[in-house]
């Protein structure tokens, strides 16, 4: 069983930037292909960007291509998403995920959640 902690959430203004972490435990965490998701209010939960288990590639959804990056450290247990020049669109819980066959367009097996960080983009 894997628990996933995601933390960095806050408010930003429109153009700035902010920083999400998500911290495993409980698991091989270098087995897993990492994603984070959103879910806007009164929308459905959708893919954002993912990051395979040797880092060596990633993922992203078009809205948030060129705006984030995603990278992991697997001796420490964690994969982060660096946000910048956030839009009031961005506004969303984000969520951490553990799973497989992850692509631009999301990943095919989401094994394990975190249970979200808020983030909110004031314009």
């Amino acid at each position: 069983q894997v628990q996933l902690v995601e933390s960095g959430g806050g408010l930003v203004q429109a153009g700035g930037s902010l920083r999400l972490s998500c911290a495993a435990s409980g698991g091989t965490f270098s087995s897993y292909e990492m994603g984070w998701f959103r879910q806007a209010p009164g929308k459905e939960r959708e893919f954002v960007a993912a990051i395979s288990w040797s880092g060596g590639s990633t993922y992203f959804t078009d809205s948030v291509k060129g705006r984030f990056t995603i990278s992991r450290d697997n001796a420490k247990n964690t994969v982060y998403l660096q946000m910048n020049s956030l839009k009031p669109e961005d506004r969303a819980v984000y969520y951490c995920a553990a799973g497989y066959s992850c692509s631009n367009y999301g990943c095919h097996t989401v094994a394990y959640w975190g249970k979200g960080t808020l983030v909110t983009v004031s314009s």
